[in-house]
């Protein structure tokens, strides 16, 4: 299955090292392929320098894909990350 959602990047800081890192983490968790999207350019979520070099900054608008057959854990475990402002308070 495939799912997909559009998230906005909250954290002051964006998707650095730390924050790439923890989405990496996250998504290993799981068997299906996870894709990240910043205008046009898509990366492995799977891969923390791709997602470093989307250089998604506070305000930034993230496709997230996953497609497999826990497709659906993975996004909403995403999701929730980028809610959850990557554990940091701003």
């Amino acid at each position: 299955m495939k799912f997909q959602k559009t998230v906005q990047v909250i954290n002051k800081l964006g998707l650095h090292a730390r924050a790439s890192a923890e989405l990496v983490k996250i998504a290993m968790t799981y068997k299906s392929d996870i894709h990240l999207n910043l205008e046009g350019q898509s990366v492995d979520g799977k891969n923390i320098m791709g997602i470093m070099m989307l250089a998604a900054t506070c305000g930034s608008q993230i496709t997230i894909t996953a497609e497999g057959e826990d497709a659906d854990l993975a996004l909403s475990a995403i999701v929730t990350v980028f809610s959850n402002r990557f554990g940091e308070k701003e």
